[in-house]
């Protein structure tokens, strides 16, 4: 197996090295006809004879037709190619993606907050990591509360991480976002969705999309963290009907990537994403 050490040093190395693609997976639907068989008439019945030698006979019902419905397919909508015009930024601290994916999106809706101000209230947790065998993180501060180690450090030794939804969604709403929402759990189909309703949405990925291996430490607090030594963020700016456009604060690069490469890559951090609205 090919040693992380050869595979990711730090973010901006990864810049060099690029992304490995992933092959699309094609989707099908298949349409059902229902078929609905028109019920059998009833016989007639004949009525006991009384005075008269002619019987009198009872009406026969008479069926009634039932039309058969015809279920036709129907092709799912294909929309149209959507760009939102949010600003490119550049990161200004080495491991600070996160924040400055933030300062995107409030800059799309006029809102102008620094890097610097927006990182000041994470509140960072600069305590180091305790390690365990090959290289392994086993316990390590709390991103879902603070931003992890030092933003000018190194995701790889490591002395530096990042942080997550929550505290990027409280500072969003903190700065003229009340309505932004964030969370794991998104299906993609929402997040273009959202991207069609002119909406940036920021997501957790690894950088320029590579696949690095994953594993999980446990916070301080006894949370349980999934992270990986490529983490790195984005704010989706734009969808098509096969792809999502990027704005990429690790060099202020604004791109298209597939929808199975996107969608692997957010899978890797359980769908995580805040919705700037």
């Amino acid at each position: 197996m090919v040693s992380m050490r050869s595979v990711v040093a730090t973010r901006r190395q990864f810049l060099a090295a690029g992304g490995i693609a992933l092959a699309g997976a094609a989707l099908t639907r298949t349409a059902a006809s229902a078929l609905l068989t028109p019920p059998s008439p009833n016989g007639g019945t004949t009525a006991a004879p009384v005075s008269s030698p002619t019987p009198t006979a009872t009406p026969t019902a008479t069926p009634t037709a039932t039309a058969t419905p015809t279920a036709t397919p129907t092709a799912a909508p294909t929309p149209a190619t959507v760009t939102i015009p949010v600003p490119v930024i550049q990161q200004s601290m080495v491991l600070d993606c996160e924040t400055a994916a933030l300062q995107q999106g409030l800059a799309y809706y006029g809102l102008n907050v620094s890097q610097p101000q927006l990182f000041a209230e994470e509140y960072a947790d600069v305590r180091l990591p305790v390690m365990g065998a090959n290289h392994t993180v086993l316990r390590w501060g709390n991103p879902y509360t603070n931003f992890v180690g030092y933003v000018n450090g190194s995701d790889w030794t490591p002395t530096g991480y990042g942080v997550y939804w929550p505290v990027i969604l409280r500072l969003a709403r903190n700065h003229g976002l009340p309505n932004a929402i964030g969370g794991v759990g998104f299906a993609p189909s929402r997040i273009y969705s959202e991207l069609a309703a002119g909406h940036p949405v920021q997501v957790w990925i690894q950088t320029q999309f590579a696949r690095v291996q994953l594993g999980t430490w446990t916070a301080w607090d006894g949370t349980q963290v999934r992270y990986s030594f490529a983490e790195h963020s984005v704010t989706l700016s734009g969808v098509s009907p096969t792809q999502v456009r990027v704005n990429d604060v690790l060099n202020a690069s604004q791109y298209w990537v597939s929808k199975a490469l996107f969608e692997a890559n957010f899978a890797d951090f359980n769908n995580m994403a805040v919705i700037f609205q």
